[in-house]
């Protein structure tokens, strides 16, 4: 049977990882996406064989591939949970391909970020530390509270996710860390204080400092909390299901179909 040609066609990169298989699961439980690739590391024990059989499940049709290039050149889009080197050639080909690129890798460095900026000059690219719609919400929240109090309230970012983490701090606490300092009109790597230890000394007025937990299975918490003398305000979201960010993914990729080329984030997928 031949696929509808109306229905975006989309590449999973990752795809063994947890999220990766979350959204294959859900990309084919929707009518308005289809599976038509999926990427994984080279010498990976997935790779030559069919996507539904390695998850368990019936033959998909999908054959596991570590030619992005080939995945990329007949889909409209990418969902890329993957690690920086990865997406960053991914965003490259992606371009090649005009297929939108939906980025929710972490950790990505400035030199990571200036090529995908590159990339995005000749196809979408939506780029996010964190797909949920709560989050982009405390994200604005966040940015108006720094707005409104001055450098007499310090601002910290507590973060915990689960074991298997790989850096740190998460993308979401930078995500809120950059919301804060542009609420006060200032740059985060100008004021950002990394963890501490040891004798650190006082802490330095309108600086912003971030804490990482890392145990067990932990989704995702993480608290803005601005302190002054004699009182906090705790600003605290709390994911209990990896679902959230796969659904914001594709909706993202979905959003991206029609949109010139340029780097956007969830705030303009979700419209905030």
């Amino acid at each position: 049977m031949t696929e509808p040609t109306d229905i975006p066609g989309i590449v999973v990169t990752g795809i063994s990882g947890r999220m990766g298989q979350m959204l294959v699961r859900l990309i084919a439980a929707s009518d308005r996406a289809r599976l038509v690739g999926a990427v994984e590391r080279t010498g990976h024990d997935w790779i030559g064989r069919d996507l539904g059989t390695v998850m368990g499940g019936a033959a998909s049709g999908v054959i596991v591939t570590d030619d992005p290039l080939e995945a990329f050149a007949k889909a409209q889009a990418v969902i890329d949970f993957t690690a920086p080197a990865a997406t960053v050639e991914f965003a490259a080909l992606a371009a090649q391909a005009r297929a939108v690129h939906v980025i929710g890798t972490t950790g990505l460095e400035e030199e990571h970020l200036a090529k995908i900026r590159a990339a995005a000059r000749h196809a979408v690219i939506v780029r996010a530390g964190n797909m949920s719609l709560g989050v982009n919400l405390l994200t604005q929240i966040t940015k108006k509270v720094a707005a409104a109090l001055d450098a007499d309230w310090d601002i910290e970012i507590v973060e915990a996710h689960h074991r298997h983490k790989v850096d740190a701090p998460s993308g979401t606490a930078l995500m809120l860390g950059e919301a804060a300092a542009a609420g006060r009109g200032l740059n985060l790597p100008d004021i950002r204080d990394r963890a501490r230890e040891g004798i650190t000394g006082a802490r330095v007025r309108g600086h912003i400092g971030f804490s990482a937990i890392r145990g067990g299975d932990v989704v995702g918490e993480h608290d803005v909390i601005f302190a002054a003398n004699g009182e906090r305000i705790i600003l605290r979201h709390i994911a209990t299901d990896r679902g959230i960010f796969a659904r914001g993914a594709l909706r993202a990729a979905l959003w991206g179909q029609d949109k010139k080329p340029g780097e956007y984030d969830m705030l303009d997928v979700l419209g905030i």
